[in-house]
């Protein structure tokens, strides 16, 4: 105990001693980054072999809480506009941008399927805080 105790009061001892906490302080600083990076409230994701769950925002009493649109499709299903213009929603937008879509513009088709939310009117679309998309006008 004498040994360690008269290595950290010596210079060499001090010095290593900062470098450790300067360390321990860069990894817990990491970790803590880490965890409040984590999205506790991402959503849900449901799968049940070929239907898929489209995020609706409902614009009803004011209202921004989700609505899951459930519906079956097929996962060989190359032409999902089509299918989602029979259903009457003639609008999209990605859940993490500020502009919307027609179904019929080719800009939006970049956008992945799980972050895609879907309006049946542009007036719904803007309503919800989303903007014509200029390649669509």
């Amino acid at each position: 105990m004498e040994k360690i105790k008269h290595f950290l009061e010596s210079e060499k001892g001090k010095d290593i001693l900062i470098v450790l906490i300067v360390i321990l302080v860069g990894l817990a600083s990491f970790e803590l980054g880490r965890l409040s990076k984590e999205d506790s409230s991402g959503g849900l994701k449901i799968e049940n072999g070929d239907q898929t769950a489209n995020v609706l925002t409902s614009t009803e009493n004011g209202s921004n809480m989700p609505i899951y649109d459930v519906s079956n499709t097929s996962s060989n299903d190359t032409n999902t506009t089509n299918s989602t213009n029979s259903t009457g929603k003639n609008y999209f937008a990605s859940s993490r941008g500020k502009k919307y879509y027609s179904v019929n513009c080719s800009a939006g088709k970049t956008i992945k399927e799980a972050n895609k939310v879907f309006f049946t009117t542009g007036e719904e679309a803007e309503k919800a805080g989303y903007t014509l998309s200029s390649a669509c006008q």
